[in-house]
């Protein structure tokens, strides 16, 4: 039984260079919400020190909001900045000789692509028409997911360590507080039911099914690292 661990990075952090050692693969910010061409050549030459699979980041182009709130923009100019920030990542990796492993859209995108049809629709022809090898990291159940596998893209479930969830597998709002899940044993212990039974206990109690195939730490959290280093510690035993 195994599961990717996954973190978002190059995003500005201090703490890039101590998560790596406990992850085994990164989403790596694209320009859009956070990070430039000189940090995507910085992170991914770290990613290919520590043998850390290589995934790109691509967000609303949202740097003062950092991505995380829903931006309403014409299909052509959503898809015309994705394109942008892509293709920069692209440079970065030819520049390093890397290979590109994985896709996964950040922030209000990730979330408004779980349950919209029109934005997963744009975001899969993309990546089917630039980028056909990349699995596409996605929630459980999503349209996101559903979509990428209807076109042939390989999907990797992703899952949520320290977020709680709705009833309905989506995350709790970080507004609420009960959004955030604050102790890493806490957080294990929520992974394990996920991993193990292919289950989670959501926000309201009840047992929903769910697959893991990914687990997410955000490198943006100051307990970054403490709770990468309890996942890694128990997924490894």
């Amino acid at each position: 039984m195994t599961i990717d661990i996954n973190c978002d990075l190059g995003e500005g952090m201090a703490s890039d260079a101590d998560v790596m050692p406990y992850i085994t693969s990164c989403n790596i910010a694209c320009g859009g919400h956070a990070g430039n061409k000189k940090s995507m050549v910085a992170t991914i030459k770290l990613a290919q020190k520590h043998q850390v699979k290589i995934g790109a980041h691509p967000s609303y182009p949202d740097r003062k909001n950092f991505g995380r709130k829903p931006m309403d923009l014409p299909a052509e100019e959503l898809l015309a900045t994705l394109l942008s920030q892509l293709r920069d990542f692209e440079e970065a990796l030819s520049k390093t000789d890397a290979t590109l492993h994985h896709i996964k859209p950040h922030g209000a995108l990730y979330n408004l692509a779980a349950k919209d049809l029109d934005t997963a629709s744009l975001l899969v022809a993309l990546i089917k028409t630039y980028y056909p090898e990349a699995i596409v990291y996605a929630p459980y159940g999503s349209v996101m997911a559903k979509t990428a596998k209807e076109n042939g893209l390989e999907v990797w479930h992703e899952v949520f360590a320290d977020r709680n969830y709705n009833d309905d597998l989506s995350l709790v709002s970080r507004s609420d507080p009960n959004a955030l899940l604050h102790r890493p044993e806490d957080a294990v212990t929520h992974l394990e039911k996920m991993v193990k039974e292919a289950k989670v206990q959501t926000v309201s109690g009840m047992t929903q099914q769910i697959l893991a195939d990914t687990v997410c730490v955000h490198g943006d959290n100051p307990g970054a690292l403490a709770l990468t280093k309890a996942i890694y510690k128990a997924m490894k035993n």
